[in-house]
């Protein structure tokens, strides 16, 4: 009878062991998952937040939203739907000073660049599309003012 105790009670214990072992390895791996899945979400966060940091605008786009606006800016007349759709666009796009420096200086680079381009209707370009920009659009005007 003590070797069947004995039998028993190892059994007992094995199956116990078992079912704790299979238990904790269950509970490291969600653990370790969790933690995991905590560190994609920060890096997601971390590297959302940084691009939103790094964009800036070009001058690519500055010329590529403007280019639609090249047949007023020479003519006059009632700039196109596409033109101020870009006008509008690059004044969302600026929302720090030096975006909005470089949309000046962009400007003020590619007036010069096309032949025929009046300073009249391009200083008139933004209000003519509705949209008020914090300086004049113009050859004269100092970029490095414009906050």
């Amino acid at each position: 009878m003590h070797l069947l105790y004995n039998s028993h009670l190892h059994s007992l214990l094995t199956t116990h062991l078992k079912r704790f072992t299979t238990e904790f390895f269950h509970l490291a791996m969600a653990t370790t998952l969790m933690k995991i899945s905590c560190a994609l979400v920060l890096l997601v966060v971390y590297f959302g937040l940084q691009t939103s940091e790094v964009e800036a605008v070009t001058c690519g786009q500055v010329v590529g939203a403007v280019a639609p606006c090249l047949g007023y800016l020479r003519n006059g007349g009632a700039p196109s739907p596409q033109c101020c759709n870009g006008v509008r666009g690059l004044r969302n796009q600026a929302r720090t000073t030096a975006d909005r420096k470089t949309v000046c200086n962009c400007l003020k680079s590619a007036s010069s660049s096309y032949r025929g381009v009046s300073g009249n209707y391009a200083a008139s370009l933004p209000g003519k599309c509705g949209v008020n920009l914090p300086y004049k659009i113009s050859p004269s005007t100092d970029c490095n003012r414009i906050q």
